[in-house]
């Protein structure tokens, strides 16, 4: 049952648009056609945004500072959360169809290699997933190595799936009215709609300068009805986005169900410019929030002003993923094709920690996830907030070494994963050795050519400091021949991206001379 404040706060918010004007008025008491609101986005506008500093002609990316060699006589422990978000890999997909070099900070290298899925064999038994590693030399340094780590998650049959308790939350402010914000993102929840069975719940509550829900929980079964609500949205005024999350989380509170995958979707260009604005405050709301066990999903839409910043921060924090929808095909990827995966939790706070071997390791580097480390004490704290995984994830992580000169140590690391299972608050460990055998790379599996390249492609956009020998050239020859036998139309398009890529920094180059 919600709290007394709760059902103040949603009764509230269900006449928002009526105190504006305008808006029929809803009861709250059931869940009828009578509960459910209608608004007009004129009504919604209140208040100018305020200025901010952005970056790449008004988006927002957090800066990164690229993780640095670590030498293992004074730190040979590393720790870090896995990161199943997508998001970076599709906006720097539309910046290279736009003939644009992505800006450096928008380049998340551990979201480009996870964005596609990997041929690693799944867990046995009642384990939720499976850890694969594999060593070979490195691409890109004489000398150096390169260890994969691959996170398989246990794969469900879609009919097997939970039931879903889903509150689509959608921006409707005036930022939304483009052709790829509000259209695209009407398109994408209408495919996941058609997915829809008779126990799934749908509710969509909307935000602008205010916020307001249009339709309270309503069966899969009843399609007309959702699609209904949502063919009617259109968008107008400043962006409250604060006050639809807080909306949405009293909603998905009242209907929460302990057997249902409970879980809102936040979809916006994250320009939230009315109310609670700060990235700091936001955080603190969804921290608060997650320990209902309502989990946040964010989609990214559009360009200009997209916030990637802080939409991948609440993604984080609100224990969900981050995906950007540059597409109809990608929202198709997301929501439809890859639902079960996005929308389910099989292990909960997934973190990684791999202890080298001094004798066999000099130095180490984890490539990407530099928002994801944590302090290595906070591996063995359940208190510490780490990553999701669900069902049919593969998570990869790649570290480069540079391994001790001369060294006939037999083991290379011990590899140490923490995880909790859904519904519970204490943590699992499992723990494996992993040898000191490396192959050359030109006989290193297909999947570990592939997660190379895809690293290596964003070392380039990048322009790391840690490219090392690696230019376009040998980085398309290497990733032709990793995706040679791949029908994968993904891994097609990658070299493809990488082709325009490469044009584009030749094109930058003789621009600078």
């Amino acid at each position: 049952m919600p709290t007394s404040s709760q059902s103040t706060l949603l009764a509230t918010a269900l006449f928002a648009l009526v105190a504006c004007g305008g808006a029929k008025q809803a009861q709250h008491s059931s869940y009828p056609e009578a509960s459910r609101v209608a608004y007009q986005p004129d009504d919604m506008a209140m208040g100018a945004p305020p200025s901010y500093e952005a970056e790449a002609d008004g988006e927002r990316y957090a800066h990164i500072d690229e993780n640095r060699y670590q030498d293992t006589q004074t730190q040979s422990v590393s720790t870090f959360s896995i990161d199943v978000d997508t998001a970076s890999y599709a906006n720097t997909r539309r910046f290279l169809l736009s003939k644009q070099l992505p800006p450096a900070s928008a380049v998340r290298i551990e979201e480009l290699v996870n964005y596609f899925s990997y041929n690693y064999e799944g867990p046995s038994g009642d384990q939720p997933f499976a850890i694969h590693t594999e060593l070979s030399s490195a691409p890109w340094a004489t000398g150096h190595q390169l260890l994969k780590i691959g996170v398989q998650g246990r794969r469900i049959d879609t009919a097997s799936l939970p039931k879903r308790n889903l509150v689509f939350l959608i921006d409707v402010s005036g930022s939304m009215s483009s052709p790829n914000k509000l259209p695209l993102l009407k398109k994408g929840f209408e495919m996941l709609v058609e997915t829809m069975r008779e126990e799934d719940h749908v509710s969509i509550v909307v935000y602008a300068g205010a916020a307001g829900a249009v339709l309270l929980p309503t069966s899969g079964a009843d399609r007309s009805t959702i699609l209904g609500s949502l063919d009617k949205l259109q968008s107008g005024g400043s962006t409250n986005g604060a006050q639809g999350i807080e909306l949405a989380y009293a909603l998905a509170a009242e209907n929460f169900d302990p057997e249902a995958i409970n879980r809102i979707i936040l979809a916006s260009d994250g320009d939230f410019n009315v109310g609670m604005t700060s990235t700091e405050e936001l955080v603190a709301l969804i921290e608060k929030k997650r320990e209902s066990g309502v989990y946040l999903s964010i989609l990214g839409f559009g360009e200009g002003n997209l916030n990637d910043e802080t939409m991948e921060t609440l993604a984080d924090k609100g224990n969900g993923n981050y995906s950007y929808i540059d597409s109809a095909r990608e929202a198709k990827k997301v929501l439809v094709d890859e639902g079960g995966s996005t929308l389910v939790t099989i292990a909960k706070d997934v973190k990684i920690q791999v202890d080298f071997n001094r004798d066999a390791v000099e130095s180490y580097r984890l490539i990407g996830y530099e928002n994801r480390t944590m302090d290595n004490e906070d591996f063995d704290n359940d208190q510490a907030d780490a990553g999701e995984l669900g069902p049919g994830h593969t998570v990869t992580a790649l570290y480069e070494i540079e391994p001790k000169t001369g060294s006939t140590a037999s083991q290379l690391l011990e590899l140490r994963l923490r995880y909790k299972l859904p519904g519970q608050s204490g943590s699992l460990l499992t723990a494996q050795k992993v040898a000191n055998r490396s192959v050359a790379f030109a006989s290193a599996s297909p999947e570990m050519r592939f997660a190379a390249s895809v690293a290596g492609f964003g070392l380039l956009l990048k322009d790391s400091g840690y490219k090392g020998s690696l230019n376009w050239a040998q980085l398309q020859e290497m990733a032709v021949k990793a995706v040679a036998k791949s029908q994968d139309p993904l891994r097609q398009e990658f070299l493809e991206l990488i082709g325009i890529a490469r044009a584009l920094d030749g094109q930058s180059a003789q621009l600078a001379r």
